[in-house]
């Protein structure tokens, strides 16, 4: 299902920052967006969490997961950033926080569903993978291919195969 909220952000953004090629700068996005990236080593199926109170918004990443993992965690706090206010949690005082895990990244939550698709557009957006694939069909079990892709803009094979089956049949530009 189509959000059209998600697809005009990530346009805008890639618009905005003169992003026009894979790789996507996902970390020069976040930081030009107002966040701080941090990474830190997270025991646990933690992947990264975007906290914000009035004087800052950080985002956290799991310095142990692949490169690849991180890029997604970034970009999947990113939609968290821009389209969630997140959840409430007192401490010393008030501040919001969205945690990526295991549980997320299931997508049962409407919320996680949300942020992982402005994560992968953001990651693989649909005119630069058009281009890429010059009007071809893509062959799934043709893992070369799909590794050079997912190379290209540094991405999981996993997160590149997901993306172009929602995509559906690609025409040419």
């Amino acid at each position: 299902m189509a959000n059209p909220r998600i697809e005009t952000l990530v346009r805008n953004i890639l618009k905005d920052y003169k992003v026009n090629r894979p790789p996507v700068p996902v970390e020069t996005l976040a930081t030009r967006l107002g966040a701080k990236v941090r990474y830190s080593p997270i025991d646990g199926d933690i992947s990264g969490m975007v906290y914000r109170d009035e004087d800052r918004i950080i985002i956290g990443v799991n310095s142990l997961h692949h490169t690849n993992r991180q890029r997604f965690t970034i970009a999947h706090e990113i939609g968290h950033m821009l389209l969630h206010k997140g959840i409430e949690v007192h401490v010393d005082r008030a501040y919001r926080v969205n945690l990526r895990n295991d549980i997320s990244s299931s997508a049962v939550d409407r919320e996680e569903i949300e942020a992982n698709r402005f994560a992968a557009k953001l990651l693989m957006p649909e005119d630069m993978l058009i281009a890429d694939l010059k009007g071809q069909e893509i062959d799934f079990e043709d893992e070369r291919r799909l590794e050079k892709l997912a190379r290209r803009y540094s991405v999981s094979i996993q997160a590149l195969t997901f993306r172009l089956t929602n995509l559906g049949p690609i025409s040419p530009p």
